[in-house]
């Protein structure tokens, strides 16, 4: 693994912007930022764990929980009908930061998505505003 910080231990640092709708000691989410959907959100393990065995079982734990508490939360967030949640573990899966993160992916009813193999259509083209509202929406329900 590389010396250097992950774009995701970048965000959550505080070095480059990002928006962040939760976050614990060991745990934090934030909108992706080339969505699939509305209020896409990563879930990650604060520590740069590159592949999910590499994960001590207790923040294996603390990072589905968090998925597990943001799910119904995001999708009222965007009012979506469902919700995909995946990982890409490893390059050879499409991991594309060596860092584990679990996608939530709100789905709407014809949004042209299917089943994990097509996890969506077409992306939406959502403007800063959006985009901050939508963050505002995630991090401020419960």
């Amino acid at each position: 693994m590389s010396d250097d910080p992950t774009i995701f231990e970048q965000i959550i640092d505080g070095d480059i912007p990002g928006r962040i709708v939760y976050e614990t000691e060991t745990v934090a989410a934030f909108l992706d930022a080339n969505p699939l959907a509305p209020g896409h959100t990563l879930v990650v393990p604060k520590e740069p764990y590159e592949r999910l065995d590499e994960l001590p079982d207790d923040v294996a734990a603390d990072v589905w929980a968090a998925v597990q508490e943001l799910t119904p939360r995001i999708e009222g967030a965007v009012d979506a009908d469902a919700t995909t949640v995946g990982v890409n573990n490893g390059p050879a899966a499409g991991q594309e930061v060596p860092h584990v993160h679990v996608h939530v992916v709100p789905r709407f009813e014809g949004d042209g998505g299917g089943p994990i193999h097509a996890v969506a259509g077409s992306r939406p083209n959502l403007s800063d505003a959006e985009m901050d509202e939508i963050a505002a929406d995630i991090e401020a329900s419960d």
